[in-house]
């Protein structure tokens, strides 16, 4: 299935405004964050586990793993940004 991911603040910086990505159908925020720390060295150094994360699914944050859907805007934040 296909998602849209966006990245903020100094993750926009990193790696820059988002990605369209083809992942698979049972993939969860958590999944996805592993995923991705697999796709590049700049991912994995910009989202690495021990880094402070936020995300967001369509537009709301997110705390718990869901599965994600066909069409999914996953945003992935610092914890504070500015304006």
């Amino acid at each position: 299935m296909k998602i849209q991911v966006r990245y903020f603040a100094s993750l926009r910086e990193a790696l820059g405004a988002g990605e369209l990505l083809e992942v698979p159908d049972d993939s969860t925020l958590h999944g996805l964050r592993e995923w991705l720390l697999q796709r590049s060295a700049r991912h994995a150094e910009v989202l690495a586990r021990h880094r402070p994360v936020r995300c967001a699914l369509d537009q709301r944050i997110r705390t718990d793993d869901p599965v994600l859907a066909e069409g999914a805007e996953v945003a992935f934040f610092p914890p504070v940004t500015g304006g």
